[in-house]
């Protein structure tokens, strides 16, 4: 799966919060970081807030998304190098001041970095994936993205000999590819039953064409 940096522009005000909510929960669920969704529209809502806070309504800014190895890293730009984020211990009766300490406590890591024209307040949260390109939901998906790719790249899937495997093999080999497409549909927020049904109604259609009569598999 490619996860490709993106970044949008925004003006720090509190009806804008939703929104950016919104859009990060959209962005990870065609990413399949469904785990980390929560914890890191938390962040864009602190973030947010800080901005609002210390440096003023209205401030235009610039929300980053972007994968670090195998962390999601979540930045925030604005102009104002001055009014740097801190970490302070705010009682639980403060109204202000809790923002870094949530970021803090929900993140693996944080910082901020200095350019000449703004400041980017930075945070990484932990995904569960063990490499950039990989899913957090198994080695099923892995291998159903290794099938779309190869299919990609080639135009079709290579025919095995039928010498070469007995029926009942190639049947648990074929039940095999279809488990860990149900996997990866599944992982990407997709109806797996509804993809199941246009593709039995599809090849019901194909058999028919051929044969002259229906055919049901039942999956």
């Amino acid at each position: 799966m490619s996860r490709k940096p993106w970044d949008l522009d925004f003006t720090a005000e509190p009806e804008e919060v939703a929104a950016l909510r919104r859009v990060m929960r959209l962005h990870l669920g065609v990413w399949g970081l469904h785990e980390v969704t929560d914890a890191a529209q938390l962040c864009v809502s602190e973030l947010v807030s800080n901005i609002i806070t210390h440096v003023g309504v209205g401030t235009p800014a610039t929300l980053a998304v972007s994968m670090n190895g195998t962390r999601l890293r979540i930045e925030m730009h604005d102009p104002d190098t001055r009014a740097l984020p801190t970490l302070v211990d705010a009682g639980s009766d403060a109204e202000t001041g809790r923002g870094m300490a949530i970021v803090d406590a929900i993140a693996d890591r944080w910082g901020v970095l200095l350019h000449a024209d703004r400041k980017v307040t930075w945070c990484e949260l932990a995904t569960g994936l063990n490499t950039l390109n990989g899913h957090v939901d198994g080695a099923g998906v892995a291998r159903a993205e290794a099938l779309l790719g190869l299919r990609e790249a080639t135009g079709l899937f290579c025919e095995a000999s039928p010498n070469r495997l007995s029926r009942t093999l190639a049947a648990e080999a074929a039940s095999d590819v279809i488990v860990d497409f149900l996997h990866w549909l599944r992982a990407h927020g997709c109806d797996e039953e509804e993809v199941l049904d246009r593709a039995q109604t599809r090849f019901e259609a194909q058999i028919t064409q051929v044969r002259g009569r229906p055919c049901r598999v039942r999956l």
